[in-house]
């Protein structure tokens, strides 16, 4: 079995890491396409090395440009690649261009494709994002969704139900399996940083390319440095949008470091009193780790991360940014992991892959109900695993 497993964008490096351990340990020949949607070769060096990924055995370097340009690019490139190799099943992960492409290409050459974090909404549809999930969705054979809300919204798309597998969360596998070596990290050192602190991360265009609402976000981040120190990564694009609307962060009480690598920044997310982003993995992280989130964002795909975990919707507003981490630093967290994000979810989407075509994957709730790939552990909170569960084999 050749499965093609596509990455473009780091959080997918973080996904496809397991889900490529777990193919070859049930007997796959994986290969791992890196498109090149991003394309920072140090960042990315380091990702792999954190994350004990092997160098990609294709890099089809398409870099950046517009969505239309950079889905196009993809396309065609991988097209070429395809065209003259094997590939038995893509297996596509997350919501960046490169998904979309690599899932246009297979299925229009009769290749099946899986999509992993399949199901997610956040119901916007000016999100870049949301359109791209929309449309995989729509396209993919296998949908591996990491939480019940997702199947709820593929089935009220109308999706056939034998399409859906409900699996877990993937990110928590390489978080839980980094977690200890993460441990070991200076960055605390490095950064001299003792007793409480924040960490924020701001990234996606809705916020740093408006810049009234990121000048109001800063601002609402100097209050709160004036209570806890804040440690802030600053995206490329976001010191960019920065520079060029005049909108400056005080060094003196938030700390602009550069992107930090993997396991640095999971041992900051993993002792912060205070996360505040407006990224979705983030949102995934802090909820397993039980440390409280701000999600800076009108709306969030990952809607479990506020029923189930330690996230709160707080959107742009300066003022209720302040009064939202002025609850938090009063307050505890709600540490709750949702059913099934306990580390194996890579193995039940090997598991299913390895099948073949999928027959009966979704299951009303169920207290007979197995777990997926054969799992009958109990989720912590007690509630009952629903998942795919395949009369083949």
């Amino acid at each position: 079995m050749r499965s093609v497993v596509i990455a473009g964008a780091r959080p997918n490096f973080v996904k496809v890491a397991p889900l490529l351990r777990a193919l070859e340990a049930g007997g796959s020949q994986p290969l791992l396409v890196h498109t090149g949607q991003h394309y920072d070769s140090s960042m990315s060096d380091a990702l792999f090395r954190d994350l004990d990924i092997p160098a990609p055995d294709v890099n089809l370097g398409v870099g950046s440009g517009t969505h239309a340009s950079q889905t196009a690019t993809v396309m065609t490139t991988f097209e070429q690649w395809l065209e003259e190799n094997q590939a038995d099943q893509v297996v596509t992960v997350g919501d960046v261009n490169s998904t979309l492409a690599c899932t246009l290409v297979a299925v229009k050459r009769g290749v099946p494709v899986a999509h992993v974090e399949a199901g997610l909404r956040s119901f916007d549809r000016s999100m870049p994002e949301e359109v791209n999930r929309l449309v995989v969705d729509a396209l993919a054979t296998w949908l591996f969704t990491p939480s019940i809300d997702a199947n709820e919204n593929l089935l009220a798309e109308g999706v056939d139900p034998t399409r859906i597998f409900l699996v877990g969360n993937i990110m928590v596998d390489s978080l839980l399996a980094s977690l200890e070596k993460a441990r070991s990290s200076q960055i605390r050192r490095a950064l001299d940083l003792e007793g409480r602190f924040g960490l924020v991360t701001l990234h996606r265009p809705a916020l740093v390319d408006a810049p009234v609402a990121l000048a109001g976000v800063v601002s609402a981040l100097h209050d709160i440095a004036s209570e806890l120190t804040l440690v802030f990564p600053v995206h490329p694009r976001t010191r960019k949008r920065m520079e060029e609307n005049g909108i400056a962060v005080d060094p003196r009480v938030v700390r602009l470091v550069e992107p930090l690598g993997y396991l640095d920044f999971l041992l900051l997310e993993a002792e912060a009193s205070l996360v505040l982003t407006d990224s979705g993995g983030i949102q995934e992280e802090t909820t397993i780790l039980g440390v409280p989130c701000l999600t800076l964002r009108e709306n969030t795909e990952r809607p479990i991360t506020i029923t189930h975990g330690t996230n709160t919707l707080v959107g742009l507003d300066p003022d209720a940014i302040r009064h939202a981490a002025d609850l938090v630093l009063r307050g505890t967290a709600r540490p709750s992991a949702p059913p099934l994000w306990d580390g194996r979810t890579a193995e039940r989407i090997a598991s299913i892959l390895l099948r073949g075509t999928p027959e009966v994957s979704w299951l009303p709730p169920s207290r007979d109900a197995p777990a997926p790939g054969g799992s009958e552990k109990t989720p912590s909170d007690g509630q009952t695993p629903i998942g795919p569960k395949s009369t083949h084999g």
